[in-house]
């Protein structure tokens, strides 16, 4: 069947803000400030702007190049769109990845992205008021079980929310939430920065002024910046935080007009997730964590994570700097952490929407009905056992994104060719790109991203020989079923 989808994006700050919106996620504020204390530092940020300027820049190039590409033939779905770079029908196959990988990260994204919901809520009612650290621990700790029932009515809502928002379309849905979600966002981080930055010792109880945590996170630690592991950790970061190999980046790209400039639209969108990442969401948990629990506990809370720090410590925190202060303090955070999850969970359905509607003529509604019963079902097996919301995150959210970025870029630059691929990087281009780049695009980026891969093998064997419990089965099975099942469907179309 022939597309039909004639949806597209209304204004260029909207697809701008869509496409930051889809990058700029939870891991902005929760995962980079602890990877950076976990791996040297400011010492850190020399592999990860490494990583940025060899293999994320190049890749926003490649996969806003091939969205845009489809949206010339009107094609908005990754296996139209990789068949028009090879003319050989099974590569559409391929673009299973993006069927598979969104609804498994949605699955349990929309279930970490539920908490921010409820601790919003949470904060807005001043629920920690008074308990002890221990308490407040506690409480998380019993929330994330299947029989806490307000986290099972905060999940189903973000669901419905999801799914509400999908179905009224690309302007009225995704667009209309991103023009109003994401300068909230820039706003409360940029006032929970200068917060962090700003208070002294003694200040509501500081042990520390917050500066000296923002000093902590930034002293080099050069001693590991050779270790594979760091520049794995700074690669995955890349990943995680671009919203790089999924197929969402493509899958947006498809909806903007054909005379559309890429090279500076994405330009716009990556740095302006950078700046979330490196400047705002460096300033926030480390700067108060250390400020409020001291220097000498940061490494044991670390070790709780992002995830760990956001709501096992900070509502604490909140709750003892009094009702005006704590409340806000409270809402412009997990706000601030709900406006990013939920703009990219809805980046997260559009692919299969827009497969959907150019395939099978479904409208936006019955295919957002669909993906939130995909991602219901999916997301049950994650509440009631953590091991399969690790295995779906590891497999889904790190390994399925690397794999098909190696696919991607050889098939663009490698296969489809380097001149035609520069080419249409360049289009309509209103800055002008460093011809180094073709060389990277070309070269440096499809051996840098290989490399990332083999390094990972002997992890890869390990995992699938030593963790064979019954939840990691189950959550494999599932896994195989969806991926199968996306195969099935691109096999009809």
């Amino acid at each position: 069947m022939l597309p039909t989808n004639k949806e597209h994006w209304g204004t260029k700050i909207g697809l701008v803000l869509a496409m930051a919106g889809n990058a700029v996620g939870l891991g902005n504020f929760l995962r980079f400030p602890v990877q950076a204390i976990q791996n040297g530092g400011s010492a850190f940020i020399i592999p990860y702007f490494i990583c940025f300027l060899l293999m994320g820049i190049p890749l926003l190039w490649v996969e806003w190049s091939m969205g845009r590409f489809g949206a010339k033939h009107n094609q908005h779905n990754l296996p139209s769109i990789l068949q028009l770079f090879v003319q050989y029908r099974w590569i559409r196959f391929l673009g299973v990845f993006s069927l598979f990988t969104n609804i498994v990260v949605a699955a349990y994204y929309t279930y970490i992205e539920s908490w921010t919901l409820a601790y919003l809520y949470y904060a807005l009612i001043q629920k920690f008021s008074g308990q002890t650290l221990q308490e407040v621990q506690h409480y998380f700790d019993s929330f994330r079980s299947w029989n806490h029932y307000e986290g099972i009515l905060f999940w189903l809502i973000t669901c419905l929310l999801n799914v509400y928002i999908l179905s009224k379309g690309i302007q009225k849905g995704i667009e209309a939430t991103a023009k109003l979600l994401m300068p909230m966002l820039i706003l409360f981080a940029i006032s929970l920065a200068i917060f962090a930055l700003s208070f002294q010792k003694g200040d509501f109880g500081a042990i520390h002024a917050g500066i000296v945590g923002f000093d902590y996170l930034w002293t080099p630690d050069f001693s590991g910046i050779w270790k594979p592991k760091v520049w794995l950790a700074a690669a995955g970061q890349i990943f995680f935080t671009l919203a790089l190999g999924m197929g969402t980046i493509q899958c947006y790209a498809a909806y903007m007009k054909k005379e559309e400039d890429i090279a500076l639209n994405a330009m716009a969108s990556g740095w302006l997730n950078e700046f979330v990442e490196i400047v705002l969401g460096a300033s926030i948990i480390i700067p108060i964590c250390v400020g409020f629990l001291g220097l000498n506990k940061i490494h044991e809370w670390a070790q709780l994570g992002g995830m760990g720090l956001s709501f096992k410590v900070l509502p604490y925190l909140f709750s003892q700097w009094g009702i005006l202060l704590g409340t806000l303090t409270g809402l412009f955070w997990f706000g601030a952490l709900f406006f990013a999850g939920i703009t990219s969970s809805l980046a997260m359905g559009l692919p299969i929407t827009s497969f959907l509607s150019d395939h099978f003529a479904w409208p936006p509604k019955k295919g957002a009905f669909l993906f939130g019963t995909l991602i219901f079902l999916l997301g049950i097996p994650c509440i009631l056992s953590p091991k399969i919301f690790d295995e779906f995150d590891f497999w889904a959210g790190s390994f399925s994104l690397v794999l098909f970025a190696v696919i991607e870029i050889i098939l663009f630059s490698w296969v489809w060719g380097i001149d035609k691929a520069w080419n249409e990087i360049n289009l309509n281009a209103k800055i002008k790109i460093p011809y180094p780049f073709k060389f990277i695009i070309h070269k440096v980026t499809p051996v840098f991203l290989i490399t990332i891969f083999i390094a990972n093998i002997p992890g890869l064997i390990q995992k699938l020989i030593e963790e064979t419990t019954i939840d990691v089965v189950i959550a494999r099975l599932l896994m195989v079923l969806l991926f199968l099942l996306g195969l099935w469907a691109i096999y009809k179309t």
